[in-house]
C-alpha cells in the first residue's frame, strides 16, 4: 500500500544540501520546483526542523513534555474537506504549533508517535490539520508510509527532508528512486548536512542503478537512480 518514494534534493558538487549562501540565481533556484512538478506528486514529505518554518510557531518545552500515558490505542484524524495533495510532517514529539493546515495549497499532514498528548491532538483537530500515528515513541516510517497509502490514497510522494531524515528512509530501505540536482556550487563547510546522513556503526551503504542525466540551463545537472534491491 506503501507510495513510490523519490528523494528529491538539490546539492552541492560535494554533496552538502545547506543551500542558505549558495551563489545561485533566482533561475538556477526554480529548476529544483520544476522538476519536482514533472513527476506530478500526490505530496510530500519533510522532518520537523525542514518543516519550522511552515508551521511557523513551535510548542513550548513544558508542552512536549506532556505525554500521553494510556494504553488504549487512539485513532488517526483526517481533517473534513477535499483534499488534492499532502504536505506531510513527521514530527515525533509533536513541537509544531501550527497556524494553518495547508502549505501553497497542500494538506498539512502530521507524523507523529504514540506519545504525543491527548491535549496536542485536540489541537491539531482544532486547527484542521490531519494526523497518523505511526510509532511508540519515534516515528515507524515503514507503517507511517503504509497509513499514507491506504488513508490518503498517495501514490507518488516525493521525500525533501533534511539529512537525517533522508538517511533513515534510506537505511529502511523506502526509497524507490534518487532526484538529485547538483548545482554549480562547491560548498566546503564543514558539518553541514549532507544528502543522507545516518546515525549508528551498522550502516550499510546502498547500491544505486543511474537511470538519466540531463544537462540543464544554469550549468545544473539532474541525475536520476533506482535504489538497487527495492524492485525499481
Amino acid at each position: 500500500m506503501r507510495p513510490r518514494v523519490i528523494c528529491h534534493m538539490v546539492a552541492s558538487v560535494d554533496g552538502r544540501i545547506a543551500t542558505s549562501g549558495w551563489p545561485l540565481t533566482d533561475a538556477a533556484r526554480k529548476h529544483y520546483e520544476q522538476v519536482h512538478a514533472s513527476y506530478d506528486p500526490d505530496g510530500w514529505i519533510c522532518g520537523r526542523v525542514t518543516m519550522e518554518p511552515f508551521a511557523k510557531q513551535l510548542r513550548s518545552e513544558g508542552e512536549v513534555a506532556r505525554k500521553h500515558t494510556g494504553s488504549a490505542p487512539r485513532a488517526d484524524f483526517v481533517a473534513p474537506g477535499e483534499h488534492q495533495s499532502f504536505a506531510f510532517a513527521i514530527d515525533a514529539s509533536g513541537r509544531l504549533a501550527w497556524d494553518s493546515n495547508d502549505i501553497d495549497g497542500d494538506h498539512v499532514v502530521a507524523i507523529l508517535s504514540e506519545r504525543v498528548s491527548d491535549d496536542y491532538l485536540g489541537f491539531l483537530r482544532e486547527r484542521g490539520v490531519s494526523y497518523l500515528l505511526a510509532g511508540v515513541r519515534d516515528v515507524d516510517l515503514s507503517l507511517a508510509l503504509d497509513k499514507i497509502g491506504a488513508q490518503f490514497e498517495v501514490r507518488t510522494l516525493m521525500l525533501e527532508g533534511g539529512g537525517r531524515i533522508n538517511g533513515g528512509m534510506l537505511r529502511a530501505g523506502l526509497i524507490d528512486e534518487v532526484s538529485v540536482l547538483i548545482a554549480p556550487v562547491a560548498d566546503g563547510r564543514i558539518d553541514t548536512p549532507a544528502l543522507f546522513d545516518v546515525d549508528g556503526d551498522d550502516v550499510a551503504p546502498r547500491l544505486l542503478a543511474l537511470q538519466a542525466v540531463e544537462r540543464r540551463a544554469d550549468d545544473m545537472l539532474w541525475l536520476r537512480y533506482s535504489v538497487a534491491g527495492n524492485g525499481t
